[in-house]
């Protein structure tokens, strides 16, 4: 009899404990975002938002990079670049996932039509980069270390290790799908020399603009390029849907430009057929040359360190020539977690902005993004697992793949959609509502997995 009183009042406090493992590290992160709220809040502005832009640059160019450096040069090695191939692989399953999601959602809940395709990004790709840090690391700050003695380095390589990645995606297939619509501007030619686009929204200076646009990838909306607001696709493939070609004459897509009337028939055998063309024009507009920012460098040279064994034994350890360096990399990394959510917490502080993306669209995104991907995320772990895809007996290592189904959208979306001048009302507001949802469905989840991870 006492002894199976013993096993229930183990199983209660078993359970309290499963409990408080999920919720805590999550008060922790949100006592830091109610912090930057009340410093960055238009009515308090103990600190300025210029502050805020410049401790957001901090953690972008400084911060962030010596975090990923030394956690993911430290934890890789050649053994285990192939046995971690799932994690980046996993952004690639769950954005597709995402995206299919967010198309029925657009199906079901029938936004405007111009935020159609808005609806499925926002939908699809969700944050990879700060958040996850962020929760990895209040998870392992505790005393009884979750997932062992090397928690939060392990965490943190594996959430690092994916996010080439997601900058890929972040610079193609989200570039692409945030395209303003091409029927809501207005092109007017000047006696048929230039064209001048009249957009629905005009651009502001650094200073006024807002935190959400600096807050995950500062520098992102000044890297505009020459058709950055145009609905470029659009108007590339025109004359394949029947418009004619004249209508955009800045695109320079004919054959006679380059060919000439006079040149030879064998010429025009050769060139490249017009779809062809297209595509390689649309990946020449394709801004991918700016995917090398600190961030993404900090990951390479971590890769190259950790690959190779003379390399790393100089860089890392406690009798290594630099383990001063890395020291000090070490000291300035710890500053990310409270930083990021300092600034998160600024960022929501702006409140949400007026949106046309109506209520129905708002929640079918946010019930969809925060409650139905992980439960599929769930299940694509757990087959992942049961094939033998994912590496035996690292908890923590389902634990991040588990993270980025949770994930809200992508902060960094809001950027994009100012980058692309399409949708920054709706992108802030959702990415707001999302956010403030997100503690309530992180907390459930994350109790929901530390319980299924028992079982692993």
């Amino acid at each position: 009899m006492f002894s199976s009183l013993f096993s229930v009042d183990q199983t209660v406090a078993d359970e309290r404990g499963d409990l408080m493992s999920g919720v805590v590290p999550l008060l922790k992160l949100l006592c830091l975002t109610v912090i930057g709220s009340i410093l960055a809040h238009p009515k308090v502005q103990l600190v300025p938002k210029a502050t805020f832009k410049l401790l957001s640059k901090l953690i972008f160019a400084l911060f962030l990079p010596c975090l990923i450096f030394t956690s993911l040069g430290k934890s890789v090695s050649l053994q285990d670049v192939l046995l971690w191939w799932f994690v980046p692989v996993n952004v690639l399953v769950s954005t597709l996932i995402g995206c299919a999601l967010g198309y029925i959602v657009a199906l079901i809940c029938r936004p405007p039509p111009r935020f159609f395709r808005f609806t499925i990004i926002m939908t699809g790709f969700g944050n990879t980069g700060n958040l996850p840090i962020a929760i990895v690391g209040s998870v392992c700050h505790t005393s009884d270390q979750p997932f062992g003695s090397d928690c939060n380095r392990t965490g943190i390589a594996y959430v690092s290790f994916a996010q080439w990645v997601a900058v890929i995606l972040v610079y193609t297939l989200v570039y692409h799908m945030m395209e303003p619509p091409m029927e809501y501007y207005e092109i007017v030619h000047d006696e048929g020399a230039e064209i001048q686009e009249i957009e629905e929204i005009q651009n502001v200076s650094n200073l006024s603009r807002p935190l959400l646009h600096e807050a995950e990838w500062p520098g992102m909306v000044d890297k505009e390029t020459e058709h950055a607001k145009t609905p470029l696709i659009a108007r590339i493939f025109a004359s394949i849907s029947g418009t004619s070609q004249s209508t955009f004459p800045d695109l320079d897509l004919s054959e006679d430009a380059a060919a000439g009337p006079s040149s030879p028939r064998s010429l025009h055998c050769l060139a490249e057929p017009k779809v062809v063309r297209r595509i390689r024009i649309v990946a020449e507009k394709t801004p991918i040359q700016h995917i090398m920012q600190p961030p993404t460098i900090a990951s390479l040279l971590a890769l190259i360190v950790g690959l190779v064994p003379a390399l790393k034994a100089f860089v890392f350890g406690t009798d290594a020539p630099l383990a001063f360096f890395t020291d000090s990399l070490e000291i300035l990394a710890g500053a990310v977690v409270p930083s990021v959510m300092l600034v998160l917490g600024g960022t929501l502080a702006e409140g949400p902005k007026d949106s046309s993306l109506g209520l129905r669209t708002t929640i079918g995104i946010t019930v969809a993004r925060l409650l139905v991907m992980p439960c599929i995320g769930i299940g694509v772990v757990a087959l992942a697992d049961k094939l033998g895809f994912l590496v035996e007996g690292d908890l923590m290592y389902r634990f991040v793949l588990l993270l980025q189904y949770s994930m809200p959208s992508a902060i960094l979306l809001g950027a994009i959609a100012s980058l692309r001048g399409y949708a920054v009302k709706e992108a802030s507001a959702l990415l707001f509502w999302q956010h403030v949802c997100a503690v309530l469905s992180l907390s459930f989840y994350i109790v929901v997995y530390f319980k299924l991870l028992k079982y692993v």
